[in-house]
């Protein structure tokens, strides 16, 4: 392992061993620095953030953009603050932390015993939403992980994650969409962030106006099981609780090839991610490429 690798290791343990135990209003206090300070660096992440948020809002000033940036790594800083403190949360503070609308879309699907499948956007805290559905809906989920270097690291979220009540699988390896769709057809719950393709080969939706790629697993998902597929955005208020929002079913296309059915679908899915996205651009952690125009083509997403 690298000196850096060590370090980035090092820094994660450090937050969730000693962020957790911190007073929550430290906590708060402690991340808005961290993100005011990460701001006025102006490293390559805020920058990227920056230009992302751009591209949602083309005709914000420099002034309205550099306000919007500042409280975007703000509302990061949060999710990380909340991340690292999440393992120390009573049942009763997960389930007051988040307060969803229209979980109804949710339930009725569980119940109808078809399986169903959550795609989100980078919106808030992800992880939370997972941890609330574990423990007030007590509901066990199956989703997929990025690997990530160092390995340690990647262990390091996988073990966070399973302690919330999480099934977690690789994002590569080629078994992760078998294991996905079997526990879909047992009736179960998938839930996948699914704004940004990780492979290079996704499908191609406009997004806020410009040509974007997000996965087809989503989709794929919900032709080739039958599971629903319902689009979920978050946001944060001006309170400690999360708010957010279950969409209406992706409906299956009635008509059309695999591959047309996925793109109306994918893009269906990237409609709702923009609605949720412009009323709150600031809870949108997307510090990396995603429009095909900013990729390397060389090297894909980064």
């Amino acid at each position: 392992m690298s000196a850096r690798d060590r370090l980035t290791d090092g820094l994660y343990g450090v937050g969730w061993g000693t962020v957790k135990k911190l007073p929550e209003p430290v906590a708060v206090r402690l991340g808005r620095t961290v993100a005011d300070l990460a701001w006025r660096q102006d490293g390559k992440g805020v920058r990227r953030l920056a230009a992302n948020y751009a591209r949602v809002l083309p005709d914000a000033t420099p002034e309205r953009l550099a306000e919007l940036t500042r409280a975007g790594m703000r509302s990061y800083l949060r999710y990380w603050m909340e991340s690292f403190r999440l393992p120390a949360w009573s049942a009763e503070r997960v389930e007051g932390g988040f307060d969803p609308k229209d979980v109804h879309y949710l339930t009725d699907g569980l119940a109808a015993g078809n399986g169903v499948i959550l795609a989100l956007p980078h919106l808030a805290n992800w992880d939370l939403a997972g941890a609330w559905v574990t423990t007030k809906l007590r509901t066990p989920f199956t989703t997929v992980a990025e690997r990530l270097r160092p390995e340690t690291l990647y262990d390091r979220f996988v073990a966070y994650r399973e302690g919330l009540g999480m099934e977690v699988l690789p994002h590569s390896g080629g078994t992760a969409f078998g294991t996905l769709a079997r526990r879909l057809r047992d009736g179960g719950l998938v839930c996948l962030v699914a704004d940004r393709d990780l492979s290079a080969s996704g499908v191609t939706v406009d997004f806020f106006g410009a040509e974007a790629r997000m996965p087809a697993g989503p989709a794929l998902l919900a032709q080739q099981t039958g599971a629903l597929l319902l689009p979920v955005t978050l946001w944060y208020d001006d309170s400690p609780v999360m708010q957010g929002r279950v969409h209406p079913p992706v409906e299956v296309p009635a008509s059309g090839t695999r591959a047309e059915r996925t793109s109306a679908m994918t893009q269906a899915l990237a409609n709702a991610f923009a609605t949720g996205i412009a009323e709150h651009p600031e809870d949108w952690h997307m510090l990396q490429r995603l429009w095909t125009a900013d990729l390397d083509p060389a090297k894909g997403p980064s």
